[in-house]
Protein backbone atom coordinates (compact mmCIF):
# COMPACT_ATOMS: atom_id res chain seq x y z
CA UNK A 1 0.00 0.00 0.00
CA UNK A 2 2.86 2.40 0.77
CA UNK A 3 4.32 1.62 -2.66
CA UNK A 4 0.97 2.52 -4.26
CA UNK A 5 1.16 5.97 -2.65
CA UNK A 6 4.78 6.36 -3.76
CA UNK A 7 3.97 5.47 -7.37
CA UNK A 8 0.96 7.79 -7.41
CA UNK A 9 3.08 10.69 -6.13
CA UNK A 10 5.84 9.94 -8.65
CA UNK A 11 3.34 9.86 -11.51
CA UNK A 12 1.76 13.15 -10.39
CA UNK A 13 5.10 14.96 -10.51
CA UNK A 14 5.94 13.39 -13.88
CA UNK A 15 2.57 14.62 -15.15
CA UNK A 16 3.51 18.19 -14.24
CA UNK A 17 1.92 18.75 -10.84
CA UNK A 18 3.82 20.95 -8.37
CA UNK A 19 3.14 18.62 -5.46
CA UNK A 20 0.79 16.12 -3.86
CA UNK A 21 -1.49 16.17 -0.84
CA UNK A 22 -1.78 12.92 1.11
CA UNK A 23 -5.48 12.72 1.87
CA UNK A 24 -5.76 11.11 5.30
CA UNK A 25 -9.02 12.42 6.85
CA UNK A 26 -12.69 11.47 7.14
CA UNK A 27 -12.50 7.70 7.42
CA UNK A 28 -10.52 7.16 4.21
CA UNK A 29 -7.91 4.40 4.05
CA UNK A 30 -5.09 5.91 6.09
CA UNK A 31 -7.57 7.25 8.64
CA UNK A 32 -9.20 3.81 8.97
CA UNK A 33 -5.92 2.18 9.92
CA UNK A 34 -5.06 5.14 12.11
CA UNK A 35 -8.11 4.65 14.33
CA UNK A 36 -9.62 1.19 14.06
CA UNK A 37 -9.41 -2.07 12.19
CA UNK A 38 -12.87 -3.46 11.52
CA UNK A 39 -12.72 -7.10 10.41
CA UNK A 40 -16.45 -7.54 9.97
CA UNK A 41 -17.51 -8.11 13.57
CA UNK A 42 -21.23 -7.68 14.12
CA UNK A 43 -21.05 -6.49 17.73
CA UNK A 44 -21.00 -2.83 18.65
CA UNK A 45 -17.23 -2.48 19.10
CA UNK A 46 -14.75 -2.82 16.22
CA UNK A 47 -11.37 -4.40 16.90
CA UNK A 48 -8.79 -1.88 18.08
CA UNK A 49 -5.40 -1.77 16.43
CA UNK A 50 -3.66 -1.17 19.76
CA UNK A 51 -3.84 -2.89 23.12
CA UNK A 52 -4.69 0.27 25.01
CA UNK A 53 -1.18 1.43 25.90
CA UNK A 54 0.25 4.73 24.70
CA UNK A 55 3.39 3.12 23.26
CA UNK A 56 1.47 0.66 21.09
CA UNK A 57 -0.87 3.50 20.09
CA UNK A 58 1.99 5.51 18.64
CA UNK A 59 3.79 2.55 17.08
CA UNK A 60 0.79 0.74 15.60
CA UNK A 61 -2.19 3.07 15.11
CA UNK A 62 -0.15 5.64 13.21
CA UNK A 63 2.09 3.11 11.44
CA UNK A 64 0.45 3.24 8.01
CA UNK A 65 0.16 7.04 8.17
CA UNK A 66 3.82 7.57 9.07
CA UNK A 67 5.01 4.97 6.54
CA UNK A 68 2.99 6.58 3.73
CA UNK A 69 4.18 10.10 4.56
CA UNK A 70 7.81 8.95 4.80
CA UNK A 71 7.51 6.99 1.55
CA UNK A 72 6.02 9.87 -0.43
CA UNK A 73 8.55 12.32 0.98
CA UNK A 74 11.35 9.97 -0.05
CA UNK A 75 9.83 9.67 -3.51
CA UNK A 76 9.20 13.33 -4.45
CA UNK A 77 10.77 15.43 -1.66
CA UNK A 78 9.26 17.00 1.45
CA UNK A 79 8.97 20.35 -0.35
CA UNK A 80 6.33 18.79 -2.62
CA UNK A 81 4.22 17.06 0.04
CA UNK A 82 1.24 18.22 2.10
CA UNK A 83 -1.03 16.19 4.39
CA UNK A 84 -4.70 16.68 5.23
CA UNK A 85 -6.05 15.38 8.56
CA UNK A 86 -9.38 15.39 10.43
CA UNK A 87 -8.41 14.16 13.91
CA UNK A 88 -11.75 14.99 15.53
CA UNK A 89 -14.04 13.48 12.90
CA UNK A 90 -14.29 10.01 14.44
CA UNK A 91 -17.26 9.89 16.82
CA UNK A 92 -16.10 6.63 18.36
CA UNK A 93 -12.98 8.13 19.97
CA UNK A 94 -12.63 10.66 22.74
CA UNK A 95 -11.10 14.03 22.00
CA UNK A 96 -8.04 13.52 24.19
CA UNK A 97 -7.12 10.29 22.40
CA UNK A 98 -7.79 11.87 19.02
CA UNK A 99 -5.56 14.84 19.79
CA UNK A 100 -2.72 12.66 21.08
CA UNK A 101 -2.67 10.48 17.96
CA UNK A 102 -2.85 13.46 15.63
CA UNK A 103 -0.10 15.27 17.50
CA UNK A 104 2.17 12.21 17.16
CA UNK A 105 1.69 12.26 13.38
CA UNK A 106 2.06 16.04 13.09
CA UNK A 107 5.37 15.91 15.01
CA UNK A 108 6.56 13.18 12.65
CA UNK A 109 5.61 15.28 9.63
CA UNK A 110 7.47 18.24 11.10
CA UNK A 111 10.58 16.10 11.59
CA UNK A 112 10.51 15.14 7.89
CA UNK A 113 10.05 18.77 6.80
CA UNK A 114 6.66 18.27 5.11
CA UNK A 115 5.65 21.46 3.27
CA UNK A 116 2.22 21.93 4.83
CA UNK A 117 -0.19 20.42 7.31
CA UNK A 118 -3.90 20.90 6.58
CA UNK A 119 -6.21 20.10 9.50
CA UNK A 120 -10.00 20.17 9.82
CA UNK A 121 -11.41 21.76 12.97
CA UNK A 122 -13.90 19.86 15.18
CA UNK A 123 -17.50 20.53 14.28
CA UNK A 124 -18.84 23.92 15.33
CA UNK A 125 -20.56 23.95 18.70
CA UNK A 126 -22.95 26.28 20.49
CA UNK A 127 -21.50 29.10 22.55
CA UNK A 128 -22.71 28.59 26.13
CA UNK A 129 -23.29 32.30 26.64
CA UNK A 130 -25.09 33.25 23.45
CA UNK A 131 -26.07 29.95 21.80
CA UNK A 132 -24.32 30.99 18.58
CA UNK A 133 -22.37 28.35 16.64
CA UNK A 134 -18.64 28.91 17.07
CA UNK A 135 -15.45 27.18 15.90
CA UNK A 136 -13.85 25.28 18.83
CA UNK A 137 -10.26 26.21 17.78
CA UNK A 138 -8.74 22.97 19.05
CA UNK A 139 -5.70 22.96 16.79
CA UNK A 140 -3.29 25.14 18.80
CA UNK A 141 -1.12 22.18 19.88
CA UNK A 142 -0.66 21.17 16.23
CA UNK A 143 0.23 24.70 15.22
CA UNK A 144 3.00 24.77 17.83
CA UNK A 145 4.32 21.34 16.81
CA UNK A 146 4.48 22.03 13.06
CA UNK A 147 6.97 24.54 11.70
CA UNK A 148 5.83 24.36 8.07
CA UNK A 149 2.75 26.03 6.64
CA UNK A 150 -0.28 25.27 8.80
CA UNK A 151 -3.71 25.37 7.12
CA UNK A 152 -7.03 25.28 8.98
CA UNK A 153 -10.46 24.39 7.60
CA UNK A 154 -13.99 23.96 8.93
CA UNK A 155 -16.73 26.54 9.40
CA UNK A 156 -14.63 29.65 8.73
CA UNK A 157 -16.07 32.84 7.32
CA UNK A 158 -14.20 35.96 6.18
CA UNK A 159 -13.98 37.61 9.60
CA UNK A 160 -12.94 34.49 11.50
CA UNK A 161 -10.40 33.60 8.83
CA UNK A 162 -8.83 37.05 9.04
CA UNK A 163 -8.73 36.81 12.83
CA UNK A 164 -6.91 33.47 13.09
CA UNK A 165 -4.32 34.62 10.54
CA UNK A 166 -3.82 37.87 12.43
CA UNK A 167 -3.50 36.03 15.76
CA UNK A 168 -0.95 33.53 14.41
CA UNK A 169 -3.23 30.53 14.95
CA UNK A 170 -2.79 29.51 11.29
CA UNK A 171 -0.84 30.50 8.19
CA UNK A 172 -3.67 29.88 5.73
CA UNK A 173 -7.43 29.26 5.88
CA UNK A 174 -9.11 26.88 3.45
CA UNK A 175 -12.71 27.44 2.39
CA UNK A 176 -14.72 24.56 0.96
CA UNK A 177 -18.49 25.03 1.02
CA UNK A 178 -18.21 28.81 0.57
CA UNK A 179 -16.01 28.35 -2.50
CA UNK A 180 -18.41 25.84 -4.04
CA UNK A 181 -21.22 28.41 -3.88
CA UNK A 182 -19.05 31.44 -4.67
CA UNK A 183 -16.70 30.91 -7.62
CA UNK A 184 -15.35 34.44 -7.09
CA UNK A 185 -14.96 34.12 -3.32
CA UNK A 186 -11.68 36.13 -3.08
CA UNK A 187 -13.32 39.06 -4.89
CA UNK A 188 -16.37 38.88 -2.63
CA UNK A 189 -14.10 38.87 0.41
CA UNK A 190 -12.17 41.88 -0.89
CA UNK A 191 -15.39 43.82 -1.43
CA UNK A 192 -17.08 42.43 1.69
CA UNK A 193 -19.96 41.48 -0.62
CA UNK A 194 -22.86 39.18 0.19
CA UNK A 195 -22.25 35.48 -0.41
CA UNK A 196 -24.36 32.97 -2.32
CA UNK A 197 -25.87 30.36 -0.01
CA UNK A 198 -24.71 26.84 -0.77
CA UNK A 199 -27.09 23.97 -1.41
CA UNK A 200 -25.79 20.98 0.56
CA UNK A 201 -28.12 18.57 -1.28
CA UNK A 202 -26.09 19.08 -4.48
CA UNK A 203 -22.63 18.42 -2.98
CA UNK A 204 -22.59 14.75 -3.97
CA UNK A 205 -24.79 14.91 -7.03
CA UNK A 206 -23.87 13.21 -10.30
CA UNK A 207 -25.38 16.13 -12.21
CA UNK A 208 -22.54 17.80 -14.17
CA UNK A 209 -24.04 21.29 -13.75
CA UNK A 210 -26.34 21.64 -10.73
CA UNK A 211 -24.52 22.72 -7.62
CA UNK A 212 -21.06 23.21 -9.10
CA UNK A 213 -21.19 25.46 -12.17
CA UNK A 214 -24.50 27.25 -11.76
CA UNK A 215 -23.73 29.66 -8.90
CA UNK A 216 -23.59 33.29 -10.12
CA UNK A 217 -20.57 35.58 -10.11
CA UNK A 218 -20.83 39.09 -8.70
CA UNK A 219 -20.90 40.58 -12.21
CA UNK A 220 -23.82 38.33 -13.15
CA UNK A 221 -25.77 39.42 -10.08
CA UNK A 222 -25.20 43.07 -11.01
CA UNK A 223 -26.43 42.47 -14.56
CA UNK A 224 -29.59 40.78 -13.26
CA UNK A 225 -30.24 43.62 -10.83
Amino acid sequence: MVMDFRVAARNAIRAGFDGVEIHAPNGLLINQFWWFLDIGRVDSQPLRLDNGSSSSRDNRCCRLATDVVAGVVDEVGAHRVGVRLSPFAASYTDDADAEAKALHLVEFMDMLGVLYCHVVEPRMCADGDHGKLVIPHRLASFTKAFRGTFIVNGGYDREEGDRVIRDGYADLVLYGRLFVANPDLPERFRKNADLNKYDRSTFDTSDPVAGYTDYPFLTQETQVA
